[in-house]
């Protein structure tokens, strides 16, 4: 089976999303939107109109068996295409945008598709149209549990004092840094607030591992990720109630979910104070990498299937057509 796979930006989970379908024998080629897109800053509508172009140029040069658009604003070129079928994947900031036009156009693409992809519950709520629920994966090979010590020592960090990490970027906005630094400040333990961003993936686990809470103040959130990963890691979390964050850490102990900033301080310093890990690891059983990837692979097989039985019935209709004309020529 061969897939085109349709990105705005590649990011760690739709990687190894795709490492799991070539595991089991779908040969991906993966085409991004050009241009350079970071933080806040979205590509240009310039950047848009070379892709279609290039998508073009792809599907004349090689045979694929379906377009597969990872995020709204992909899919409207994957339809556009002259390659059928079509499987969209709705992220989250598609269907669940601040723009309306953003959350109209991923609407709509998801139901002209021969199968859509949601990865939550909350962002199933808010499509009507026939979809599947398949929920991100997580690499738990990569994201586990690691001594504190072992950890820090890996990612340079010389202190005994407990630390908040903030895993974001704090020049983004709807991160809310500076809400993750009045909440820390307010607390009654000794705790310090560390940022990471820019880092290799990979290490992202030994920055966990290092921390003693994971800290979300965003305002919005597809997701996010890095919930997932921390419970994976068996860090305890205090969020904002944003995303798939409470479904995620629902029946996780030592974790907090409120939008309210009493409950929040008071989040980190239960956690700070017990010196506690969470048991998340249980919680996401059942969504690692390899889950996902033998669902995608049915979606695919289905969608196939449904379009081989769609065109024989057609070549029949047809046939039984031409038989009709013929008798009455008798």
């Amino acid at each position: 089976m061969r897939v085109l796979q349709l990105v705005t930006s590649p990011r760690p989970f739709f990687d190894q999303q795709v490492a799991a379908l070539e595991d089991r024998g779908v040969d991906c080629t993966v085409v991004a939107v050009p241009g350079d897109h970071g933080g806040d800053s979205p590509r240009s509508p310039t950047d848009y109109l070379r892709y279609y172009p290039t998508l073009l140029s792809e599907i004349r040069s090689d045979e694929y068996d379906l377009v597969h658009a990872n995020y709204g604003l992909v899919a409207p070129f994957a339809l556009a295409l002259p390659t059928r079928p079509v499987v969209t994947t709705l992220w989250g900031t598609d269907l669940m945008s601040d723009r309306g036009w953003l959350r109209s156009m991923s609407r709509l693409c998801a139901r002209r598709s021969d199968a859509a992809i949601v990865p939550s519950p909350a962002m199933s709520r808010e499509l009507e149209s026939g979809h599947e629920l398949i929920p991100f994966g997580v690499d738990t090979d990569l994201f586990r549990p690691i001594p504190r010590e072992e950890a820090r020592e890996r990612v340079g960090w010389e202190t005994d004092r407990p630390v908040a990490l903030f895993p974001y970027d704090r020049t983004r906005a709807v991160k809310d840094y500076p809400r993750a630094r009045r909440l820390v400040e307010r607390t009654d333990v000794d705790l310090e607030l560390r940022s990471v961003s820019g880092v290799d993936h990979d290490e992202i686990p030994y920055y966990m591992n290092a921390s003693d809470v994971l800290l979300v103040t965003s305002s919005r959130e597809s997701g996010p990720m890095v919930v997932k990963e921390a419970a994976a890691c068996n860090l305890p979390v205090v969020s904002t109630d944003v995303g798939f964050v409470r479904e995620t850490l629902e029946g996780v102990e030592g974790c907090v979910v409120s939008d309210e900033d009493a409950d929040l301080v008071d989040g980190l310093d239960r956690i700070v104070a017990s010196g506690r890990r969470a048991n998340g690891r249980e919680a996401i059983d059942g969504l690692g990498v390899d889950a996902l990837g033998d669902r995608l692979l049915a979606v695919y097989r289905n969608v196939l299937a449904r379009r081989a039985g769609s065109e024989r019935n057609h070549d029949r209709d047809r046939d039984t057509d031409r038989r009709t004309e013929v008798n009455r020529g008798l």
